[in-house]
């Protein structure tokens, strides 16, 4: 509705001050003419909003002038209870949100503060995963801080290797933190260029008393979604051939990149389904296959075929000396 879209329009110009007609017309997903037919309909009911010329320009509203708030409706109270404090995984981060969220419940009317409180009774998050992982998070309130004032961190980092961890001291300029998961990331400029640190790694943290060199037109969201292409696009792959009875199947689909396997031979058994299957390694595909026991049988390639008969006549020969 092109109410909800002005709205929309005088919350984005507060909170980001000046922007341009393409950045708004791409978060609101129209057009620019569609913007700035927008822009004449809130000038014309008062609105002080202006165009500023040049390189430089954009849309900016008069410094004087705000807008209240307007009131959560039900869908987004429910959205915003879904991102609980505890999703955050800092104690002290967590605490910031819950004192923050306190104070909105506090300022709503009071048919929504009861309906918030239910919803709040009815959903818990447990943050921490099946096997007891959990990240040390420790460092992220003075990364999160670092970030948001643009100051030069000093870190020190370990990072693993095949041989057993590295541990090393850097200066970087944080650039933003991402949240995949339960697992923090920062993203920094280095001298060797961008880089992305675990914040669970980060064993000791500095703020510096100096400005961080942001580089200009970065873009956080775009930077992520790259780097990560190029990490999934530069893994180890080991590709494997493998008939699968349904439940292996679904259960490799869920974790594993997979494909119906072409000029393959139709399955023996019926529902089963012949698959490649991509592993990192030659040693991971044996862990996988021999827990998938009777369900599978190796197809490609054949040096697999081998290491699978051996591996098995191996366990039998164990499993006999015991009987």
């Amino acid at each position: 509705m092109r109410a909800d879209r002005l709205l929309s329009i005088l919350l984005l110009l507060q909170a980001r001050g000046q922007t341009t007609g393409r950045e708004l017309a791409k978060q609101l997903e129209v057009s620019e003419r569609t913007v700035h037919r927008d822009m004449d309909a809130l000038s014309a009911a008062g609105v002080p909003v202006f165009a500023l010329r040049g390189v430089q320009g954009g849309w900016k509203l008069d410094e004087g002038w705000r807008t209240q708030v307007p009131g959560l409706d039900e869908a987004e109270l429910r959205a915003f209870l879904m991102a609980q404090p505890r999703v955050i995984g800092d104690k002290r981060l967590a605490a910031a949100a819950e004192r923050a969220l306190c104070k909105l419940m506090a300022a709503l009317p009071v048919s929504l503060r009861e309906q918030a409180a239910s919803i709040r009774q009815r959903l818990y998050v447990d943050p921490t995963g099946w096997h007891g992982a959990k990240e040390d998070l420790t460092m992220l309130p003075t990364v999160q801080h670092a970030v948001a004032r643009d100051r030069k961190l000093k870190i020190r980092y370990r990072k693993p290797e095949e041989n057993g961890p590295t541990v090393t001291e850097r200066i970087v300029d944080p650039l933003g933190l991402v949240a995949k998961g339960s697992s923090w990331y920062l993203v920094a400029n280095t001298s060797l260029g961008y880089r992305t640190y675990r914040v669970s790694r980060i064993e000791m943290v500095t703020l510096l008393d100096r400005p961080c060199e942001r580089p200009d037109n970065f873009d956080l969201a775009a930077h992520w979604q790259e780097s990560t292409q190029r990490f999934m696009d530069g893994r180890p792959r080991y590709q494997t051939t493998l008939c699968l009875a349904p439940t292996a199947a679904s259960e490799i689909k869920k974790w594993r990149q997979t494909s119906p396997a072409e000029n393959s031979e139709q399955p023996d058994n019926e529902g089963w389904a012949i698959l490649n299957v991509r592993f990192e390694s030659e040693e991971e595909a044996v862990f996988v296959i021999l827990g998938l026991g009777a369900r599978v049988d190796v197809i490609r390639p054949e040096s697999l075929r081998k290491r699978m008969a051996a591996e098995l006549s191996a366990m039998m020969d164990r499993l006999s000396r015991r009987v």
